[in-house]
């Protein structure tokens, strides 16, 4: 399984942005995908996750309600649409997928098994 993070880029606060992360491997739709974040010196952090059948979402409560995470489990992809963006959430978006089926919505890192390299999003003040 391979992931990989696209989309990133420098915005102004308030901007909007959206993420792509395309898997290569099979059983896509098996797989719960998330995004995490990581600053500088910071923790990683949980963004959002999605199911393998994009039923069920959930979000951090950062960012409810101005990011929506979907799927496309015929393309092999998942976005992560980003709104109203801060210069707070600068940070290296990663994605990651959950091949555990009794693990529907993991909201930690350890219970991924794959990542992606990273997209870099800046967002200045």
């Amino acid at each position: 399984v391979q992931l990989v993070e696209s989309g990133g880029g420098l915005v102004e606060a308030g901007d909007s942005l959206r993420l792509s992360c395309r898997f290569s491997g099979g059983g896509f739709a098996t797989y719960s995908v998330g995004w995490f974040r990581q600053a500088p010196g910071k923790a990683r952090e949980f963004v959002t996750t999605i199911s393998g059948s994009g039923k069920y979402t959930n979000y951090s409560d950062s960012v409810k309600g101005r990011f929506a995470i979907s799927r496309d489990n015929a393309r092999n992809l998942v976005y992560l649409q980003m709104h109203s963006l801060k210069p707070a959430e600068t940070a290296v978006y990663y994605c990651a997928a959950c091949s555990d089926p009794m693990n529907l919505l993991p909201t930690t890192p350890e219970s991924y098994n794959y990542w992606g390299q990273g997209t870099q999003v800046t967002v200045s003040s």
